[in-house]
């Protein structure tokens, strides 16, 4: 599952574990993460389609704003 986490964050799985950007991820968003793992794959793809959307939203108000 941690792999899978990995490819959704766009890391490898080693980077997950030894730290780096993502190791100050808050409780609560660990709290969710986990949670989503247990989803069935369904709704596991919504849950990410929508972070998805969320995060191009962001990187498009970002690149709107230069």
């Amino acid at each position: 599952m941690a792999a899978k986490i990995a490819d959704a964050l766009g890391v490898t799985p080693d980077y997950l574990v030894k730290g780096g950007e993502y190791e100050h991820i808050d409780g609560e968003t660990l709290k969710k993460l986990k949670e989503i793992q247990n989803l069935d794959p369904e709704n596991k793809w919504h849950v990410f389609a929508t972070i998805d959307a969320f995060i191009k939203a962001a990187k498009l108000k970002s690149i709107a704003a230069l």
